[in-house]
């Protein structure tokens, strides 16, 4: 029986492990604008510590054990003919790529800030991004974060810890941060964030131009649409969410009336057989939880179902989000759950047995040691 053939368009986090899933049972084509897996998770720890970051989240294709027999290309998506079942890319050279698939895994994702875009770039490009941002926080005196989500909670809290002698202010718009979260866990973070010495102030919204999408560190003052006076430090960290769905090249009537990627409930695309979407570009729920609940494995399992003319199972979202917030830390690495109940893996735990063995062996299947960011 001849080998069906994958495309997956997009290989950040939901797409890699899509791919990793896929690639014992089909021949599996990755379209990304990057040379490796470049996280869009963990932004604190990417900031204070570049070095521990790209460790765990800037991992090359080719470092992949179960993708040996897959084949990535990096290009800039530009299309897609879904009645001939091509997509179509440019390269660097800006020569157009066309790949037939047999089924189509969309996995885009969004841009949200300079640390999440989906511009071609190379290793050294990758590197300079990260060097640059966190010199920029290193040099400051003075830090503010704008944001109420879990990116904007991790970055402050990771730079009060990085750098006790800076003064950090985190300014969110509503009663509290972690708004998709339980409450109980904003409760916990905030006792955190107060210990570490992070001046929190709750009811402010900024007042943003038309067109400012917060994705470069600024230093000008920031003025407050909710009515106080402008907040001033060295660097504002801008972590307010303003995603924007990497869709620019699919055709309108795939998209929700935001940009997203409509799904059914089996994150098949409504109308369009061996389509299917994924991670935080698929309109699934309010929170696009799909990336970080298994997605990968639903998408896996019904298209080999499809395949095979078996049943397609269902995704199931979560009420809240859930996972850790502030990383991995020198006492270990603290997980939450959707009921908002915490539990701590220690450092000896995290460095033997949660990367290596839980990460590394169980969602990747095998990585092999990856060159250090220097």
């Amino acid at each position: 029986m001849t080998r069906k053939r994958v495309v997956i368009a997009g290989l950040g986090d939901a797409g890699i492990l899509t791919a990793i899933r896929l690639a014992r049972h089909a021949d599996v084509v990755g379209v990304s604008a990057k040379p490796a897996l470049v996280s869009g998770q963990e932004l604190g720890i990417r900031l204070v510590r570049p070095q521990d970051w790209a460790r765990d989240n800037w991992i090359p294709f080719d470092r992949f054990r179960s993708l040996d027999k897959a084949r990535t290309v990096q290009a800039s998506l530009t299309g897609v003919d879904l009645a001939a079942r091509t997509v179509f890319a440019r390269g660097d050279d800006g020569a157009t790529i066309a790949e037939e698939y047999d089924a189509l895994v969309i996995s885009t994702g969004v841009t949200n800030g300079f640390w999440r875009r989906p511009t071609l770039q190379s290793a050294a490009q990758i590197g300079a991004d990260l060097r640059a941002a966190h010199n920029r926080l290193a040099a400051a005196g003075s830090v503010i974060v704008v944001g109420g989500g879990a990116a904007a909670v991790s970055s402050a809290a990771n730079i009060a810890i990085t750098w006790p002698g800076k003064r950090i202010d985190l300014y969110f718009p509503g009663e509290r941060a972690l708004g998709g979260h339980h409450p109980r866990i904003w409760n916990q973070i905030q006792d955190r964030l107060t210990d570490l010495g992070v001046g929190l102030h709750p009811g402010h919204r900024a007042a943003l131009a038309n067109g400012f999408a917060g994705d470069e560190i600024t230093s000008e003052p920031v003025e407050w649409s909710t009515g106080q006076p402008p907040a001033s430090a060295d660097a504002v960290l801008w972590a307010i969410g303003r995603v924007r769905p990497n869709t620019e090249w699919l055709p309108p009537e795939l998209l929700d009336n935001d940009g997203f990627v409509r799904v059914t409930p089996e994150l098949r695309v409504p109308g369009q057989q061996n389509v299917f979407a994924l991670g935080d570009v698929a309109a699934t729920d309010p929170l696009r939880s799909s990336a970080r609940n298994r997605g990968d494995a639903l998408v896996a399992h019904n298209i080999r179902a499809e395949f095979a003319g078996r049943p397609l199972r269902t995704f199931r979202a979560p009420r809240s989000r859930w996972g850790s917030v502030l990383g991995i830390q020198a006492d270990g690495l603290e997980v939450f759950l959707p009921t908002g109940q915490m539990f701590r893996f220690p450092s000896w735990a995290v460095e033997r047995v949660v990367m290596p063995w839980i990460v590394r062996w169980g969602m990747y299947r095998g990585v092999r040691e990856n060159r250090p960011f220097r």
